[in-house]
């Protein structure tokens, strides 16, 4: 790395973390904001709510990161424009493409940076402060929708209604299934626990009803143990959304599926759409190069931010269409999680390659 990478690497870095900044004590200040109605309920109160923003924080930096990005190489790379820096670069015979390619360093480090949030720290931090905030809040808390959670495992569907605790669940509701896919029989527990080795099931209070040829048989178990390969810390995170999983959540909870039959669209595309997002953030320092050297050479701070907003709003939005689109109209997932990323990529090369 040489020196003028370096200058040009710290000079985007810099700005990007002054934007992220910014970026960060908005969301930050709205997430507070919207937890007013929340703030009383329980043992919930604003030492809880502070504490629910910031750990959430490294959330909102991994979604925020990429538009952070594109406005801080803009901010970053235009006051060396401005300052004639980058005019020097040229004349001394540094290409367009060197420069680009010293920014992609930056953004490589950027990539690597989103990756460690969205995989390592934002995932467990966020599902900590929404459990934090649920215990808080309810004595007895459900983290699913309607319905609860529903998951298969071979012959075994469980159905979950509420959680109570990180191993205790409430309203399970167990359906057995035999080898020609025939219903064998329906219980309910009011909880189930999750046996030491996370291989188990203590069922409390179960009631049974076993269909038989010619008759059903209904029983009442105080306690009954029913052997699963859903721990506990499977079945949370079954309870969670997709969007609120990482990437290697995400890929065991898709071969678990698969694997059962069940419908994996939603996973799949949550899966590349992180990867895709990941890569976006090293795409959009490429994106920001070419501005520099075209209409906004001159232009100022707020013209530079305006782009930079403009386009992230875009790709953004690109995204939740897309995703709309996937479920709606049956399209491939992994196309569709790429497709805003890669149409970002493209136009970013083509500009900078008609850039003089």
């Amino acid at each position: 790395m040489t020196v003028i990478d370096r200058y040009i690497v710290r000079t985007i870095l810099g700005a990007v973390g002054l934007v992220m900044l910014v970026l960060l004590t908005l969301d930050g200040l709205f997430i507070f904001i919207g937890q007013q109605d929340d703030i009383g309920v329980g043992s919930y109160g604003s030492a809880g709510a502070l504490r629910f923003v910031a750990l959430n924080l490294p959330e909102q930096a991994f979604g925020l990161l990429p538009i952070g990005t594109l406005v801080g190489t803009l901010l970053g790379l235009g006051g060396l424009a401005r300052g004639s820096e980058l005019t020097v670069m040229r004349a001394s015979g540094i290409s367009v493409r060197r420069i680009a390619g010293s920014a992609l360093m930056a953004g490589m480090l950027l990539m690597i940076a989103a990756a460690f949030l969205g995989e390592v720290v934002a995932t467990p931090l966020q599902l900590a402060a929404r459990q934090e905030k649920a215990f808080a809040k309810f004595s007895n808390v459900s983290f699913a929708g309607a319905g609860g959670a529903w998951l298969r495992d071979g012959n075994l569907i469980v159905n979950v209604v509420s959680q109570t605790s990180e191993q205790v669940f409430g309203g399970m509701f167990v359906y057995e299934l035999s080898a020609a896919h025939e219903l064998e029989a329906i219980g309910h527990a009011s909880t189930a626990t999750s046996g030491g080795t996370g291989r188990s099931w203590d069922l409390t209070d179960y009631a049974e009803s076993r269909f038989t040829p010619g008759r059903v048989l209904a029983q009442h178990l105080p306690q009954k143990r029913i052997q699963s390969r859903l721990g506990a810390e499977f079945l949370s995170v079954a309870m969670a959304a997709p969007t609120d999983l990482n990437g290697r959540t995400l890929h065991r909870l898709i071969r678990h599926l698969s694997a059962n039959g069940l419908d994996v669209r939603n996973y799949v595309f949550a899966f590349w759409s992180r990867i895709a997002r990941t890569l976006a953030t090293a795409v959009f320092v490429l994106l920001a190069v070419p501005f520099v050297f075209g209409s906004l050479r001159a232009a100022g701070t707020g013209a530079r931010t305006m782009i930079g907003l403009l386009l992230g709003i875009a790709f953004f939005l690109a995204q939740q269409m897309l995703e709309s689109g996937a479920l709606v109209f049956d399209l491939d997932p992994v196309l569709v999680a790429w497709l805003p990323t890669g149409l970002m990529a493209v136009l970013a090369v083509a500009l900078i390659a008609r850039t003089r």
